[in-house]
């Protein structure tokens, strides 16, 4: 079974504490601070790794959670970092945040930083200052980013069989390549995309048997977005279409009712460029399968685009029709030249991708950082400042310490809060909320 959705948890390490010390050796009366830094919680990163083929490992275990930082020590140690934790995804798997953002996984070696560890906080040696000599505080260390995260995988396949169910798709793909889809001589939909590799003259395509589409798909009829999502990236569609439908349904209507739903999915897809294969020719005769091709062609012939009178090139159909049986391999042949010739040598892949070219080695992904606060009034005398920057900095700092305290008051004057809050209407030993906790506020 194919695994192309997963949702998981991760948590990134939390920074480690700052130490407050201060040296103490024989033979030296006035030793001044040491304490150490403490280290950084390491990040969440998904890395794209081609030897990756779906998302089952995330059905086995959905919480990953990065080292944290180690503490700092007295005599001027720093806290080590902590690791950072790599989760590998295969190519093509799309990561969408909280926040709305999307990153997308293509290429293999790239990587998505998707929970960023906390920051280490400073020992009590970084306070020193010519007004302060003894800090008798240190920051902690912030805590790492947690969230869930949903993963996408969309097949990164050259070529797409589209059809109705039955249409012969999955025999198709296992005659020409050797996957080997499940195949039965009574009607049944394929449940999950199938792929497969077809060789020549040094080249390899990557087919792809989406399962058989029904009316309203783009709509969530039966698995509809599931299936679609794996057509986005290919960059040719081979519609398959059943001369002789067990059902007795209308081929026409068939191959109207598939191409509005791509359509209908994705403007993109309608403009992908189309082969129209007319299977199991076998059970028709040669005669009828051949009037059956004229009519199709003659449909297509207003795609051919106009000529000038001398322009004696070779005309490009923008829709060849080819007729085909899996039984007796007709016109197989025909169909790989047309699949090797429609794909574009040397192209990676993939709608709307980037090339390979663009995509730096070095490239990552970070999430962006808020920046910024706010002041609101809440009730009299009762003030909340919000933003990340003062929620960071009350989280570094331990407010039952008075030297602490007296540093945040200090950060606050320097950030510009207690101006925005003086204009505002504050007064000395209002209550000011600011990360959740509130204080009396006595800037003076």
């Amino acid at each position: 079974m194919l695994y192309d959705k997963a949702r998981i948890h991760v948590h990134a390490g939390d920074g480690g504490n700052g130490c407050m010390s201060f040296r103490r050796e024989a033979h030296v009366p006035q030793g001044g601070p040491d304490g150490g830094d403490g280290g950084r919680g390491g990040d969440v990163v998904l890395v794209c790794d081609d030897s990756l083929r779906d998302l089952q490992v995330f059905k086995r275990s959905a919480h990953y959670r990065a080292p944290r930082g180690r503490h700092g020590e007295g005599s001027q140690r720093e806290g080590a970092d902590g690791d950072t934790l790599e989760i590998k995804v295969p190519p093509g798997t799309e990561i969408h945040l909280e926040d709305g953002t999307v990153h997308d996984l293509t290429v293999p070696g790239q990587r998505a930083v998707v929970a960023e560890g906390g920051v280490g906080g400073r020992g009590n040696r970084r306070f020193k200052s010519s007004v302060r000599q003894s800090p008798r505080f240190a920051e902690l260390g912030l805590p790492g980013t947690e969230a869930w995260i949903d993963l996408r995988l969309k097949l990164l396949a050259d070529v797409g069989f589209v059809g109705v169910p039955n249409a012969g798709k999955s025999s198709l793909l296992s005659v020409m390549t050797r996957a080997a889809p499940k195949i039965a001589s009574y009607p049944f939909t394929t449940l999950e995309p199938q792929l497969g590799t077809i060789e020549r003259d040094g080249r390899q395509l990557i087919l792809a048997d989406i399962p058989g589409l029904v009316e309203g798909a783009s709509e969530g009829v039966g698995l509809g977005h599931d299936f679609l999502a794996h057509v986005e990236r290919t960059r040719l569609l081979v519609h398959v279409l059943d001369l002789m439908p067990f059902d007795g349904s209308d081929p026409q209507e068939n191959y109207e009712t598939i191409e509005r739903e791509l359509a209908l999915h994705d403007e993109r897809l309608a403009r992908l460029p189309r082969i129209l294969v007319l299977s199991k020719a076998d059970l028709v005769s040669p005669e009828e399968a051949e009037v059956t091709a004229e009519v199709w062609r003659e449909r297509f012939a207003d795609q051919i685009p106009p000529r000038e009178e001398w322009d004696d090139s070779p005309v490009e159909v923008v829709t060849p029709v080819l007729v085909t049986s899996s039984a007796t391999h007709l016109g197989l042949e025909d169909l790989a030249k047309e699949l090797f010739r429609r794909v574009p040598l040397g192209s990676t892949g993939g709608l709307g991708l980037a090339a390979e070219e663009d995509l730096a080695e070095h490239r990552v992904f970070r999430p962006a950082k808020g920046r910024g606060w706010e002041v609101e009034e809440i009730g009299e005398g009762e003030w909340r400042v919000s933003g990340d920057a003062v929620d960071r900095l009350i989280a570094r700092h331990d407010l039952e310490n008075d030297d602490a305290l007296n540093h945040v008051e200090h950060k606050l004057h320097r950030m510009g809060v207690i101006r925005a809050l003086e204009a505002r209407g504050f007064e000395p030993g209002d209550d000011v909320e600011i990360g959740g906790v509130v204080f009396e506020l006595d800037p003076g």
